[in-house]
């Protein structure tokens, strides 16, 4: 007798135990863990539907369909995942109405997933094409060939300057162009905002001796009456374009002809194999292009970062990783934190501040009356890329690595005071 009075003592003990366990609050460790789950779910969705409307548009029978089949999939699982009064409601009124909870919960979660994971599969199946029907600034492809005689001498085809008469309306220029590399005296990057101070589009021109620079652009290849969005950038919706081009064209459009705000930045302290060899990735990254199409992608492969990629292999450790490589509006400032824009431009000895940059690099007032009709296209080519660079010192290349180390360092330095 005692012993059984002691067992149901046991048993009344373990039962209270339990009871005081499942009455026993969360920590916040748990709801942590919840709220990650939920939000998990709930931002995949979100990417998966987004991908669909940018591929199908918001009126196709496609999204609607997809559209309700994730929301089915999801209200029901999140409202399982956090025992809502919802989810007897849901739950009783649903094929799986039989099954506990904890069983429901995992129909739907293996259900949602696989749903998930076939269109992941979609979206990565997703090709680019180099055949569409493009807008006329970016109908065709930059090519070129090299001299059998001189290697340094390369002769592009198709390097576009177009009459911009408005913002949308040209007139088309396809030209050939004929450079020496041998001759490349530096390079400018010039960055236009068009969204606020963060977001800024950027080009690299390469001046040459004794000739008018050349401007290469990373820009979306759009579709006749498709316009740019930063988060359509992010869903395989634009392909990748390599524009080769004139500065009274593809800076032209937009300091004048879109009222952009454009700033034009010397780079300084490198030696001519590095100007050369950054010329050389624009040639690879044309050839790829031309050989196989690429997506744009607003995060990982924009007009800034793409730049950056490049430049690092030929400069190295001298260019370090910086989250302003993909807040492409402060780019400027990266330079000058790191020592690529000299302190101290003028024989003066006076470093120039950030704001003093700014100040005169400013394109829009030097050429906001430029003649944009006269003469003949390479007359006019280089009168505006001499007007865009009035008031900027233009550096000279460096002598040696030693000396482009040292007085970027200095430069970097200056730029801290």
């Amino acid at each position: 007798m005692s012993q059984l009075l002691s067992s149901r003592k046991t048993n009344a003990s373990l039962s209270n135990s339990t009871n005081n366990r499942a009455r026993q609050p969360k920590n916040w460790r748990y709801y942590t863990v919840r709220f990650l789950i939920g939000l998990t779910l709930v931002l995949s969705a979100i990417w998966l539907l987004m991908a669909i409307w940018y591929q199908y548009g918001a009126t196709s029978f496609v999204t609607w369909i997809a559209t309700i089949a994730i929301v089915g999939w999801l209200i029901p699982l999140l409202s399982l995942t956090y025992r809502s009064k919802l989810v007897n409601k849901l739950v009783n009124k649903t094929s799986y109405k039989d099954m506990n909870s904890k069983q429901a919960g995992k129909w739907l979660a293996g259900s949602y997933a696989l749903i998930w994971i076939i269109g992941l599969g979609w979206f990565f199946s997703i090709e680019p094409k180099q055949n569409r029907d493009w807008q006329p600034e970016v109908s065709q492809r930059v090519s070129y060939e090299r001299d059998a005689a001189n290697p340094d001498l390369v002769t592009l085809t198709n390097v576009r300057n177009f009459d911009w008469h408005t913002n949308e309306d040209a007139t088309e220029h396809w030209e050939t162009r004929t450079i020496d590399m041998s001759k490349l005296s530096g390079i400018d990057v010039t960055n236009s905002y068009w969204m606020g101070p963060l977001i800024a589009h950027t080009l690299v021109s390469f001046r040459f001796q004794d000739d008018r620079p050349l401007a290469f652009s990373f820009e979306i290849r759009k579709e006749e009456g498709e316009s740019f969005s930063a988060l359509a950038g992010f869903f395989r919706r634009f392909e990748l374009s390599l524009i080769a081009s004139e500065e009274r064209d593809i800076i032209y459009t937009r300091s004048n002809a879109r009222g952009e705000q454009v700033y034009l930045f010397p780079i300084s302290h490198l030696q001519q194999h590095e100007v050369k060899s950054l010329f050389e990735s624009y040639l690879i990254a044309a050839d790829e292009l031309n050989a196989k199409p690429a997506w744009y992608n607003t995060l990982v492969s924009n007009c800034t970062n793409i730049i950056f990629y490049m430049a690092r292999i030929v400069s190295g450790e001298r260019l370090p990783w910086d989250y302003r490589i993909w807040v492409s509006g402060w780019l400027p400032n990266y330079l000058y934190d790191v020592g690529m824009l000299d302190a101290t431009p003028e024989t003066s000895g006076q470093p120039w501040s950030m704001d003093t940059w700014y100040e005169r690099t400013h394109i829009n007032p030097k050429v906001g009356g430029f003649d944009y009709k006269a003469g003949d296209t390479t007359v006019n080519s280089r009168e505006f890329s001499t007007q865009i660079r009035q008031g900027i010192p233009l550096p000279p290349l460096a002598d040696s690595q030693i000396e482009a180390e040292t007085k970027a360092k200095s430069a970097a330095e200056a730029s801290e005071d």
